[in-house]
């Protein structure tokens, strides 16, 4: 009979990147959808180079997976409950909001998951207050808001340097640069949020025992870039819809401006070690790009949807991570 961690192990890897194939198609929005809408790139062609370079992203470091590992939550080698229900949070959510396409954040959803469950196995205490702060809730604000000022400046620069130019020339040449653009937009996305489930997998081998330390293992760096990649192929219309149309009406120069903005910002924060939202960011920037022409360019009212979903996704998924460790008592 199969040893009993082997099948504990076995679930939570499986969880873990099942989380990762939904995060890719559920985020697929935040890479592609500028692009899209635009119509710089068609949809399939889009899909295509968005899951090639989430995978090549998802190899570059691993400074997020190790915050998730050992930066937010004190869980001793007898806590794998809790690592099959902060994923089992996260993956409810994810499909929740993916169902009635809000743009929620996958991160918030999968930290969330595990410090409701982490709380529930220990008590207060063993959460890192000092890395939840800096780590996740500082960054939950200041990652959208630099995305927003970066997005309205870079919007502004570009005006200054080309309002001289005939708008068909300058159309022309952002359809070729959108490309560009969102090709690192779907780099950033790889490199931050494929860390996530590698972080979650690495925390359970180590509460089983399996590995000795809270580094990640080559394997599960390689199984969480094909499962993002997976999932991104799989796209998400949905959410697509809402951050490529319904924020604000965007041609190829607003789309480049919001892609790299929203990249940078991301690609910062993913060597900072910081699990930020990249549908916060990138919809922070679609917010900074369209402020910049006129504020009521923005479509305000579905901007207040967005950021009633953001607000709720973590004590949400606290909460649902807490019910969803009660459910793993039997392997406690």
């Amino acid at each position: 009979m199969p040893d009993s961690n082997l099948l504990v192990a076995g679930a939570i890897v499986l969880l873990a990147l099942t989380f990762d194939y939904i995060n890719g198609f559920h985020d697929t929005a935040n890479a592609i959808a500028t692009v899209v809408s635009t119509r710089v790139l068609r949809p399939r062609t889009a899909i295509a180079m968005a899951a090639s370079l989430n995978f090549v992203g998802a190899l570059l470091a691993t400074h997020v997976a190790q915050t998730i590992a050992k930066g937010l939550v004190s869980v001793d080698q007898n806590a794998h409950a809790v690592v099959l229900a902060a994923v089992l949070a996260g993956i409810v959510w994810n499909l929740v909001t993916w169902k009635y396409g809000i743009p929620s954040s996958s991160s918030h959803a999968l930290v969330g998951g595990l410090c409701g469950a982490a709380f529930r196995h220990g008590g207060i205490t063993v959460i890192q207050w000092d890395g939840l702060t800096r780590k996740v809730l500082i960054p939950l604000v200041a990652s959208p808001t630099f995305g927003f000022l970066l997005g309205g400046a870079t919007m502004v620069a570009i005006a200054k340097l080309l309002g001289h130019w005939h708008p068909g020339r300058v159309g022309a040449w952002f359809r070729r640069l959108q490309v560009f653009s969102a090709a690192f937009m779907a780099l950033s996305h790889g490199q931050n949020d494929a860390q996530k489930s590698m972080g979650i997998i690495t925390l359970g081998l180590f509460s089983l025992g399996y590995i000795g330390s809270k580094t990640v293992p080559v394997w599960v760096m390689v199984a969480c870039a094909v499962a993002m990649a997976l999932g991104t192929s799989a796209g998400g219309w949905r959410i697509i819809k809402t951050m490529g149309h319904r924020i604000i009406r965007l041609d190829p120069v607003h789309g480049f401006a919001a892609e790299t903005s929203a990249a940078t910002v991301i690609t910062l924060a993913s060597f900072l070690g910081m699990p930020v939202s990249t549908t916060h960011v990138i919809a922070g920037s679609i917010f900074g790009v369209g402020a910049s022409q006129r504020l009521s360019a923005v479509r305000w009212g579905v901007a207040l949807n967005m950021v009633t979903a953001w607000v709720t996704t973590l004590p949400a998924s606290f909460l649902l991570g807490a019910l969803s460790y009660d459910l793993f008592g039997w392997i406690r």
